[in-house]
Formats: C-alpha cells, sequence, structure tokens
C-alpha cells in the first residue's frame, strides 16, 4: 500500500487483474481492491483531453505532453484502508501548470472538501495518470500529494491498445506502507494463500515500516515542542493538551511494575522458544530412529525371516 516514497524505483507495484472489483497484493503485504467506476472515470478523462486536443490541434493542451505525443492526465484517487486492505473508491481530475508541471493547490482544496462533504470517510490515497511507464516527471506530482499523504499510491493506466492483453492495463505502484498503524501490524495473523516464508518477509516489513513511522511521528512531536519552548513557535494549548493526552497513553517504562512484566513476558517467550525447538529436536530423532530401524530390519528380515530387535 514498506522503502523510499519513489514510486519509479523501489516501490511494490500490483497488477490489476480483470474482475469487476479488481484486487491484487503487493510486495509489501498490502491487497488493493479497484473499483471499476476509477478505471472508467481515468478513461473519459483521457478520452476527452485527447478529443480536445485533436480538435484544436494542440496535443500537451492541459497534459504537459510533447508535440506528437499522446496527452497525459493527472488526477487524485479516493478511498479508504483497513489494515492492509487499500480499497480505491473514485477519482478526481487534478489541474497541473502546463509549463511548470506544478499542481494547482487551491483547486485541489476544493475538490477535496466537496468529495470530503458527500463522502466523509473517504480521502485521498494518492493519484492516477496515464502512460506506457513511470517518468521523471511524475515525482513532481508525487512529492506535492505527499502533503496531503504521506505515502500516496500511484495509478498508472497505459491508453494503448492491446488485443493480446487478457488483464487490464493499470499498475499501482505504492510507496512504503506507513500509513499501517502498529496496533494492526502487532496483531496480524497471516492470510491464507502463499508461502511461509513471503507471509513472514510480508509480516516483517510492515512492522518495519509502522516503527518506523512512528518514530518519524514522534520526532516531528518534539522539534515543535522544543520550538514552542525555545519561544520560535506561539504556544497552542489546544495542541499541548492532545500531546499530554497522548503521553499520558503510554506506559511507565521506568516502572517496577512495568519491569516484572516485561520480564515475565520475555521469559515465557523464551520458553515457548525452546519448548518448540525440543520438540523440532524430538521429531527429528524420531525419524532418525525410524530410519535406522527400517535399515535394519530389512536385511535381517531376508536371512533369517525376523527383524532385529533395537
Amino acid at each position: 500500500m514498506s522503502a523510499p516514497s519513489d514510486p519509479a524505483a523501489d516501490a511494490g507495484h500490483a497488477p490489476a487483474p480483470a474482475p469487476a472489483t479488481a484486487a491484487a497484493s503487493s510486495s509489501s503485504g498490502l491487497t488493493f481492491k479497484l473499483h471499476p467506476l476509477v478505471i472508467v472515470n481515468v478513461s473519459d478523462h483521457y478520452t476527452r483531453v485527447k478529443a480536445q486536443a485533436a480538435c484544436s490541434g494542440d496535443s500537451s493542451s492541459s497534459s504537459g505532453a510533447a508535440a506528437g505525443q499522446p496527452p497525459r492526465v493527472f488526477g487524485c484517487v479516493i478511498g479508504v484502508q483497513r489494515g492492509r486492505m487499500v480499497e480505491i473508491f473514485n477519482s478526481f481530475e487534478l489541474v497541473l501548470d502546463p509549463v511548470t508541471g506544478t499542481l494547482d493547490r487551491a483547486f485541489l482544496e476544493k475538490k477535496q472538501e466537496l468529495y470530503k462533504k458527500v463522502f466523509p470517510d473517504f480521502y485521498v490515497l494518492g493519484w492516477y495518470s496515464t502512460g506506457s511507464d513511470v517518468q521523471d516527471t511524475d515525482m513532481l506530482v508525487h512529492k506535492a500529494l505527499m502533503d496531503v499523504n504521506e505515502s500516496p499510491v500511484y495509478l498508472l493506466l497505459n491508453p494503448a491498445i492491446n488485443l493480446s492483453q487478457k488483464d487490464l492495463p493499470v499498475t499501482i505502484y505504492e510507496s512504503e506502507a506507513e500509513r499501517i498503524s502498529v496496533d494492526h501490524v502487532a496483531h496480524l495473523k497471516p492470510s491464507d494463500g502463499g508461502s511461509a516464508a513471503t507471509q513472514l518477509a510480508a509480516h516483517l516489513t510492515g512492522i518495519h515500516s509502522a516503527i518506523k513511522m512512528l518514530n518519524s511521528r514522534v520526532r516531528v512531536i518534539h522539534q515543535y515542542l522544543v520550538a514552542m519552548q525555545k519561544g520560535e513557535t506561539p504556544v497552542d494549548n489546544s495542541l499541548l493538551r492532545q500531546v499530554a493526552s497522548l503521553v499520558r497513553r503510554l506506559p511507565a517504562m521506568e516502572s517496577q511494575k512495568f519491569q516484572d512484566d516485561f520480564l515475565m513476558e520475555y521469559n515465557d517467550t523464551l520458553l515457548m522458544t525452546y519448548l518448540a525447538m525440543f520438540t523440532n529436536c524430538s521429531s527429528t530423532m524420531n525419524e532418525l530412529v525410524e530410519k535406522i530401524s527400517t535399515s535394519y530390519e530389512r536385511p535381517a528380515t531376508r536371512r533369517g525371516g525376523r527383524g532385529a530387535f533395537m
């Protein structure tokens, strides 16, 4: 839906198959669900821009494409994320400066506000574009949207017609799965399908990303409080109350009770690990004894008709 936020280089990507609600899993363990309305909206946006460019004779109008190249369109995708499930429900267009390629921030904020009134549970998950591959200029849009969503996804639709292709020409690039909460990752259970090694790698990747995200958030709060203490930032009592409420939820790390509980949990975990190791060793030893018994029984049975006793 864990790498830098470069959608071209370090992002996991999940090509969407062709069912009515396309679903695909990524290398980080996130599962994406793409509703048909999003594909229809992107296709309609591209068709309109292409038709307008053909009528006006300017193939670079509002898309920033070079002369002779098919136009590119840009927009935002909205939806919800529940744990490792990212569901993309809808999309809306974005306005880019055809010269500088910068994002029209006022238009984006107005669109967000309008969609929030109609769909209060939806938020901006990322953005979409058209083309056969990711381009270097896409990072400008990607970084601009990181102010709205720190880990935006990038949906790329290839408008080129390929009659031999059965799947939808849609690719979803994702940054690290930093939107996954620590609580959800801590209680995650392996899903059906896939090898144990793949599930473990996805699980550990999610934990690493969640911890890194939590660390960065704590650093931001700490820097803000230090700046407020030095007088560089005006005092916000409402924000201070929220921080104090958040801190009070944390356990007292230096208390004796916490140390006792921690050591008890740690010892119990080590004990379970040792028991599992002893069980595996016993099982391996039993298999070895059975193999040795079988190897001794066969020659003895051939010679005297009686098996050897062990």
